[in-house]
């Protein structure tokens, strides 16, 4: 009888020790659960600081060193080469690439901007809704303009325009860039650019504004633009003058200005004597 009973004794000790044994593992998978859940936490933070990491902008560029024609070192945070007692702005398109509008905000001689929104009938600018909307961010009036090629039909470059010049975006009359006739005869390319300006006329409910060079001008389109206001572009020391002695409203005075915020040589206008920005207001 006592045989029996270790027996049973033994055989009581060994299941306990058995069960024992068997829950182990079980503790084991738990806590590894736990250690792929941290892992995945930690997984999860890394993604999230490097998504933050990602949208931090990006630092501001350094100037680089500006000379004048004696070798002399510029100061790069000039509000404007020419006389500050005019109101200064600059026109940008993707070949400036990524612009820094706050730093540009902050330059109070910049009071407006024109941005290239598209060119002849499909090219539509690649930084043009990024630029429209950093710049109204900023504080800086905006316009948009499209370049205009002659050979290709008015009323598609007027609809690519149009998808992209909204008017409730806008806070100067629209641009028209002609700097080429195509090898179009002086009077086809006229025609054609006339037909181009009435359509945009309608389009937008007022007349838009032109830019050119004086040389362009000169040779082209003396006495063809007299009910538009002109942007003239001239790189000189001297205002320009145009063959017929007309009046301007703003003066393009270089195609190598610096501004701090953007990267390479920016186009720099000036409004011309008494004319200013109500001039070119847009009217909604």
């Amino acid at each position: 009888m006592k045989r029996i009973i270790y027996i049973l004794v033994l055989l009581f000790i060994g299941l306990a020790v058995g069960e024992q044994t068997i829950a182990k593992p079980k503790k084991r998978r738990a806590k590894a659960k736990v250690t792929a859940v941290s892992k995945k936490k930690k997984k999860a933070t890394s993604r999230k600081s490097s998504r933050k990491a990602a949208t931090k902008p990006a630092p501001k560029p350094a100037p680089e060193p500006m000379y004048d024609a004696d070798g002399d070192e510029i100061n790069p945070y000039l509000q404007c080469e020419d006389t500050c007692g005019h109101v200064h702005g600059i026109d940008l398109s993707h070949y400036q690439g990524q612009v820094f509008w706050e730093t540009v905000g902050e330059n109070t001689k910049m009071a407006y901007v024109y941005l290239k929104a598209t060119e002849g009938g499909d090219r539509i600018d690649s930084y043009f809704e990024r630029n429209i909307d950093l710049a109204h961010r900023y504080g800086l009036k905006v316009g948009s303009y499209h370049f205009y090629r002659p050979k290709t039909p008015q009323e598609t470059q007027l609809r690519n325009f149009m998808t992209q010049c909204l008017p409730g975006e806008q806070d100067l009359i629209p641009m028209v860039d002609v700097e080429t006739t195509a090898s179009l005869s002086t009077e086809e390319f006229c025609d054609s650019l006339m037909k181009f300006l009435g359509l945009m006329e309608v389009a937008y409910r007022q007349k838009p504004l032109v830019y050119t060079y004086r040389n362009f001008y000169n040779k082209h389109l003396v006495g063809r633009l007299d009910d538009y206001q002109l942007m003239i572009a001239m790189y000189t020391d001297e205002e320009p003058e145009l063959a017929d002695g007309r009046d301007y409203t703003l003066w393009q005075y270089t195609a190598k200005g610096r501004i701090v915020g953007v990267n390479g040589y920016v186009d720099k206008s000036r409004f011309m004597g008494r004319h200013g920005l109500r001039e070119i207001r847009y009217r909604h």
